[in-house]
């Protein structure tokens, strides 16, 4: 027997124990609503999402072709659409989930107006957008459902026991536009207890995986700008510990967290740690700092600190700001030492940020850390702050200077221009790019792709587009050619805005309410009635 009709029968027993004062409840209509809200809280969301991340963890290991990706949101209609439209193209939402973005907040959600990616929006727009997120996913969830129990309600008004059949094989069936968030908790916004009272709130949104870096909260910069500042190992281990603990409290015990490395790109700390081994993690930490020999006290300044390193007197370079300065190159051993350290106390999954998309140099960065944690995987940006035409023409450039061929038609330093855009190069090119996550997802580790911001540029594209010719000469045309037609001829869902914002969902719940009272919106009148 289906859930469905067995959550009828079961309703009707219920219905039926309390007498006459139920006499107005339908079981059919109970079941309805129910299979509409699956998800009673933000934990249930949590722990079924944290074992489908858990599940495409063990079959990525198994096969590299089996990576994951998602797309930044910054609006619960945002993700709802990505949702909806992957169900539509590819027949399943397998393997593909949303990323919540705290660039995005800042820049688009806080109180402030737009921000900066810096930490200074307010921390409670973060669980605020996870919850908002699922919120809209329930909600088209509950919509495709709604519209399954009307084809169910035609099919047995029209006596096909066949097409009833089908539907109620497809209500069962049924798979949610519900699926993992990764959420990004920025540096922790404070100290471990702040970081671990976010993350709880986070989860009871719904996060089922955390994403934190290892910079200093306060001084916490977007990954693609300069002037980064790190903290030693311990402090943001510390951290990792306050998100599991946040997981295992609530009962996700699935929980992944995601350790991400901004030390390619950091060449600043702000706290010089405490060692007391030679072997420990401070001294490996300090080993890394750009420092000076202290042969006397004379090499002394007022207010300069001295450590002993490795037997020796040295001061560390010491900038106006009061923080300390690492060696030039160290970026790429600081990293993997990140990653192997995170991986060791507790983090799931890697993020390294880099400064170009570039499936080399990801590689050998995982491999030298799978010397150590044979399975470890990263999450990678595959970011807008990426000048992806203007890197992948240049790879190309170097491959081909590599293999001797002539290059002479090609200006390396000019190839983003639309001159180049028909040439052999830009083809090959636009190959690699075509390949890049299923190549990293092989070669370097990559488990999960995401476009952190996608949406905040598809908006200001389709706006500017949009706003250039209904204020110019195209007038209502511009909307109607550019928009609205296109969203007919691709059947996009949204062209029945009222459906989409749950004027027909509402309209059934009169139904079950009121009955033949019901003062319903869909009728003959309705303009959406329109659009077939």
């Amino acid at each position: 027997m289906s859930n469905y009709t067995q959550d009828i029968a079961d309703l009707t027993k219920l219905t039926d124990r309390q007498g006459g004062g139920w006499r107005a409840i339908s079981p059919e209509y109970a079941a309805r609503m129910k299979a509409q809200n699956r998800f009673r809280t933000g934990l249930d969301i949590a722990r079924y999402t944290a074992g489908i991340m858990r599940q495409d963890m063990a079959e990525y290991d198994a096969d590299t072709s089996s990576y994951t990706q998602s797309l930044g949101c910054w609006h619960g209609f945002i993700g709802q659409q990505k949702m909806i439209a992957i169900k539509k193209h590819h027949g399943s939402t397998n393997k593909r989930y949303l990323y919540l973005s705290g660039w995005m907040i800042a820049a688009l959600r806080s109180e402030f107006g737009p921000l900066p990616d810096q930490s200074m929006h307010e921390k409670t727009s973060v669980p605020a957008l996870i919850e908002e997120l699922y919120t809209f996913l329930r909600q088209a969830d509950a919509r495709e459902l709604g519209h399954l129990f009307h084809e169910l309600d035609d099919a047995r008004e029209a006596g096909d026991e066949v097409a009833e059949r089908a539907v109620l094989k497809a209500i069962d069936n049924h798979e949610t536009h519900v699926v993992p968030i990764i959420a990004d908790i920025d540096a922790g916004f404070g100290n471990e207890e702040a970081t671990y009272l976010l993350a709880k709130r986070m989860i009871e949104a719904g996060a089922c995986a955390i994403q934190i870096e290892n910079q200093v909260s306060d001084a916490k910069q977007c990954g693609h700008q300069d002037g980064k500042v790190t903290v030693p190992h311990e402090d943001f281990l510390a951290k990792i510990n306050a998100v599991r603990y946040a997981f295992l409290e609530l009962g996700v015990e699935d929980g992944v967290i995601v350790a991400r490395t901004d030390s390619l790109g950091a060449g600043l700390t702000q706290k010089i740690p405490v060692s007391r081994d030679p072997g420990d993690l401070a001294h490996k930490y300090n080993a890394f700092l750009e420092t000076q020999a202290v042969e006397s006290a004379d090499d002394v300044e007022e207010g300069d600190v001295v450590i002993k390193q490795d037997g020796k007197l040295v001061k560390p370079v010491r900038l106006p700001n009061g923080l300390y300065r690492f060696k030039p190159g160290t970026g790429v051993d600081r990293v993997v030492l990140d990653c192997i350290t995170s991986l060791q106390s507790g983090a799931d999954l890697l993020w390294i940020e880099t400064e170009k998309p570039h499936v080399g140099q990801i590689a050998e960065m995982v491999n030298e850390i799978r010397e150590t944690v044979p399975d470890a995987k990263l999450v990678y940006n595959n970011s807008p702050s990426f000048n992806w035409t203007l890197n992948f023409r240049q790879q190309m450039f170097d491959i081909w200077q590599e293999e001797g061929r002539d290059l002479s038609a090609y200006d390396r330093d000019a190839l983003m221009s639309e001159d180049y855009d028909e040439t052999e190069l830009a083809t090959a090119a636009d190959d690699k790019i075509r390949s890049f996550q299923a190549d990293a997802a092989r070669e370097a580790g990559i488990f999960h792709h995401l476009i952190t911001l996608p949406t905040y540029h598809t908006a200001a594209l389709s706006t500017d587009n949009l706003a250039r010719g209904y204020f110019g000469e195209e007038g209502m045309l511009a909307y109607v050619a550019g928009v609205q037609r296109q969203e007919i001829r691709q059947k996009i869902a949204c062209v029945k805005h009222q459906d989409m914002a749950g004027s027909n969902i509402g309209d059934d719940h009169k139904e079950y309410f009121s009955g033949e009272q019901a003062l319903k919106a869909g009728g003959k009148d309705n303009t959406m009635n329109q659009f077939g």
